[in-house]
């Protein structure tokens, strides 16, 4: 079995310590050492019977090889927390993928990715490293999603649809087919997206459009 740390112990993390269990169900294949945290008023804590080791440089004193999940929603946040964590050379990136997620044959899975109970993903999905796809959510045929995205719950992507690098879908929003969403876009709860969604903005509404444009390193 692989050792296995969950980076964020809060209610995402938590989720996947359930995701992670639900895999070992059917093959034991992860050996979960805990969470970690940089939030110092995390540090210490037990959730789920599993405690909160340490920040992200608890892994200089860690020998062998070590698998983390990083169980971050914030795009921006993950990426960040991502590119501290390349820098050991013992780590690796899990995926993982819920039992009851429901996938073709050729989908094409990034390292780090995450996909959660009662997803359905159809043909020809190619996916990211380090994206989340969050319980309930449906993604068309021939759609793209780039490093980083999250998908929150409930989500409904139709067929040959883009959706930018570090990206939001927010709950229970739609995007209609073909549209695109640029990179670093943030697309509220309960939109509907019936035109392409530019880059670096806050999108809400039905139909979907830009109320806030972002600096691209803010």
């Amino acid at each position: 079995m692989k050792n296995l740390y969950i980076v964020g112990a809060g209610g995402l993390g938590r989720e996947i310590l359930w995701l992670a269990k639900r895999v070992n169900q059917v093959e034991q294949t992860w050996n979960i050492r805990g969470f970690i945290d940089d939030n110092a008023q995390m540090q210490g804590r037990e959730f789920g019977g599993y405690p909160v080791l340490g920040g992200c440089d608890y892994f200089e004193d860690c020998s062998g090889e070590v698998w983390v999940v990083v169980a971050i929603a914030a795009a921006r946040v993950k990426k960040i927390v991502v590119d501290k964590l390349s820098a050991y050379q013992n780590l690796h990136f899990a995926t993982l993928i819920d039992p009851a997620a429901v996938m073709q044959d050729d989908l094409i899975v990034g390292e780090g990715c995450i996909l959660c109970v009662g997803s359905v993903f159809m043909a020809n999905i190619t996916l990211g490293n380090h994206v989340i796809v969050n319980q309930n959510c449906t993604v068309g045929h021939d759609s793209v999603l780039e490093d980083y995205v999250t998908v929150y719950p409930g989500v409904n992507i139709s067929g040959c649809v883009r959706v930018g690098a570090e990206s939001e879908l927010g709950t229970g929003m739609q995007i209609i087919q073909g549209k695109r969403i640029g990179k670093r876009s943030i697309v509220g709860a309960g939109a509907v997206v019936v035109d392409d969604i530019p880059q670096d903005c806050t999108a809400v509404g039905v139909p979907a459009k830009p109320i806030k444009f972002h600096e691209e390193n803010a």
